[in-house]
């Protein structure tokens, strides 16, 4: 049953919705919409039947004290609503319905279908659902954020590639094909976590979906901690990796194929897009500093500033600089063949999978995943 008393008539509403476990690498999606809900203060106005789609030996149900009163919190799916009184910066409200929960164990098409009910009663215009997967991507570049649909009109309009992906998949792909057949525009946006440190958190993955949704739907979100957390991960991840010579040789040829592979978006459409995600994202009454995937810059304190021709965060140039030698620039033409972990030719974003061997805690993972892993890895990062 839908029960909806007390939920006001909505402005211009947007779904966004996220689910913890096979599409949740390193949390990343269930903590951005998390981060949503606290930071706009959501009030949870329906939640569904945990009895209809758990299995409570699989997520079991936690009990916790209440002023001495034993209560039980049931794993589930809830849904609330937040309400952005200037959601562009221009003075125009917004809402947002955030779904937050668990990946259902059973009756997946009755529970899309119940999460379709609500977006109809509420008038919901789009859904958005973010995701995450793990992938051979170095944690030192800013993180892969793809967006993809199943509408063509919507892909060519929002800038979105049309899913063709084949292969097994998780409740996010389920949820977006059920919208695709209700005629609901459906987006999902995936970001790629680093398969050698997948451990949650990981909250640069998560303030990366977060920008992302800043530009699909031209909103301003308030990141708090987030950017600090983001770099304060990062430097973590670079002490231990550094403190393991293997693990210290595979980033790098990660990086190198990660850079090889940006080269050619080193244009100056790519500069200009940037540039323009750079004014949207700066907060006039802030004065220049602006959210970025390492951490806030902004030009006073020597903070980093994304590096378009390769990925790599750098600091600021000053006004004046000498030219790179000639032996720079020849590097720079003549970038290295992209590596797999394997050692072989292949691309550095293929995934490895939601089931890639995690490592162990506080240290990186020394080897990449399986054959059997890194072809279940190829099949996620094509959903993506």
């Amino acid at each position: 049953m839908i029960e909806l008393d007390g939920v006001p008539e909505l402005i211009d509403p947007v779904m966004v919705a996220a689910f913890e476990g096979w599409n949740d690498a390193g949390d990343a999606a269930s903590a951005a919409v998390a981060h949503l809900d606290r930071e706009w203060k959501g009030e949870v106005f329906a939640a569904l039947d945990a009895e209809d789609y758990y299995d409570f030996q699989v997520n079991r149900p936690t009990v916790w004290l209440d002023g001495g009163v034993r209560k039980i919190t049931w794993p589930t799916t809830r849904l609330s609503v937040v309400r952005i009184a200037d959601a562009n910066g221009k003075g125009k409200p917004r809402d947002l319905v955030l779904v937050r929960g668990i990946e259902p164990s059973m009756r997946w098409r009755s529970f899309c279908n119940e999460i379709l009910g609500f977006a109809h009663e509420l008038g919901v215009e789009m859904l958005v659902v973010l995701g995450a997967l793990l992938g051979d991507t170095p944690h030192t570049r800013p993180v892969p954020v793809s967006g993809v649909t199943s509408d063509p009109d919507l892909a060519r309009t929002m800038d979105l590639e049309e899913t063709r992906y084949e292969g097994p998949t998780g409740i996010v792909g389920i949820l977006q094909e059920a919208c695709t057949h209700a005629g609901v525009p459906a987006v999902s946006l995936w970001a790629a976590v680093p398969h050698y440190v997948s451990q949650p958190p990981n909250p640069k993955a998560t303030l990366a979906l977060l920008n992302r949704l800043e530009d699909l739907l031209d909103l301003r979100i308030p990141l708090g901690e987030l950017s600090e957390d983001a770099r304060a991960w990062q430097l973590g991840v670079d002490q231990l990796a550094a403190e393991d010579s293997e693990v210290a040789e595979y980033v790098q040829s990660l990086e190198e194929a990660r850079d090889t592979a940006d080269l050619p978006e080193a244009s100056g459409e790519a500069i200009a897009r940037e540039f323009e995600r750079y004014l949207r994202r700066r907060d006039p009454q802030a004065g220049p500093g602006l959210a970025t995937e390492g951490g806030v810059a902004d030009g006073r304190d020597g903070s980093y500033l994304r590096d378009t021709a390769s990925g790599r965060t750098r600091p600021p140039k000053p006004a004046a600089k000498e030219p790179k030698d000639a032996k720079d620039s020849k590097d720079a033409k003549e970038p290295k063949e992209p590596k797999s972990p394997n050692g072989e030719p292949g691309s550095a974003a293929e995934s490895t999978g939601p089931d890639a061997a995690e490592p162990e805690a506080g240290k990186p993972d020394t080897k990449g995943a399986s054959e059997d892993d890194r072809v279940d890895g190829r099949a996620d990062d094509s959903e993506d």
